[in-house]
């Protein structure tokens, strides 16, 4: 007969909690330096916000030349047009912006890129987006974020305590912040994939903010003497391999998905090995110190509400 394995318990001792002044306070400058970049150098947004055409196009023998494609398209006259490498060196991405809204415009820039550059190279992906869409996207990308972070505002509320929906929302304000910090920094593109990333991002770390918070909660139960600040330490210790192997698991996936899934889901899949590191360190390191600081309900021996 097979014996199950047994999972080995690892009992650490650490004082999580020794440095959380000094790395909330730092947590706090990244964050105003993530907003005033925003304010500065603002976001490298995507077709979906922008409104355009977009076209992937391989070269059909030999490497691309950048510079022959762009002096080809400047002679069409298309307005506001970028070229780029896009990820291997036979590749290349054209970005045209839209001006107007006119019917069958994006066609007839489609039919012209084509026909200059028929010769040479084959169209692989080609992306429509009108103003009015894009105009759209963004509004409906902002309330979709706004909204998960007030169902998380109510979720935990009812669940546990006013002090541990405080915590759990600095938390993710914290990492949404920071990662659009991130991508204006790098300039990287900043597209509706993106947002689905950050919605991901908003689930994962909750999970693991929740996890960090019932065990807190059910050391309050069992130890209703013992000083705030030792019970924290004790239950971050209590869930540090569980927060571990979670984090381990899915940063590994996340970096095969990085470095073999094409450049087309490599901004999505930045964004959520990103996600991962900073919500890991925030259900730390910025969720559970704020219990504190509110000073948490003590007694849990009675019913819950």
């Amino acid at each position: 007969m097979i014996k199950p394995i047994k999972l080995i318990k690892i009992d650490t001792h650490i004082n999580f909690l020794s440095k959380a002044k000094i790395l909330i306070t730092f947590s706090i400058i990244l964050m105003v330096i993530s907003i005033a970049l925003l304010f500065v150098k603002g976001l490298n947004y995507g077709i979906d916000f922008k409104g355009g055409t977009l076209i992937e196009v391989q070269k059909t023998s030999g490497l691309a030349d950048v510079a022959s494609v762009r002096l080809s398209l400047k002679s069409l006259d298309l307005g506001n047009t970028q070229l780029q490498e896009f990820g291997k060196e036979t590749d290349l991405l054209i970005r045209v912006e839209q001006m107007n809204d006119k019917e069958g415009e994006q066609q007839k820039i489609i039919k012209a890129i084509s026909n200059v550059i028929s010769s040479e190279y084959t169209i692989r992906r080609v992306e429509v987006v009108g103003p009015k869409v894009s105009a759209e996207l963004i509004r409906k990308g902002v309330i979709a974020v706004f909204s998960a972070i007030f169902s998380v505002l109510i979720y935990i509320w009812f669940r546990f305590e006013w002090q541990f929906s405080i915590g759990a929302i600095s938390a993710l304000v914290h990492d949404i912040i920071i990662t659009i910090g991130v991508f204006s920094l790098l300039q990287l593109e900043f597209n509706l994939s993106i947002i689905a990333a950050l919605l991901t991002i908003v689930g994962y770390s909750l999970n693991d903010t929740v996890v960090i918070y019932d065990r807190i909660r059910e050391e309050l139960r069992k130890y209703k003497k013992m000083p705030l600040f030792e019970l924290v330490n004790q239950a971050l210790n209590l869930t540090l391999s569980r927060t571990l192997m979670t984090s381990i698991t899915t940063l590994l996936a996340l970096m095969s998905l990085y470095l073999f899934g094409g450049e087309v889901i490599k901004g999505f899949t930045f964004a959520m090995i990103w996600g991962v590191l900073i919500g890991t360190y925030s259900s730390i390191f910025i969720a559970s110190p704020i219990l504190i600081k509110l000073n948490v309900k003590r007694d849990w021996s009675k019913k819950d509400d």
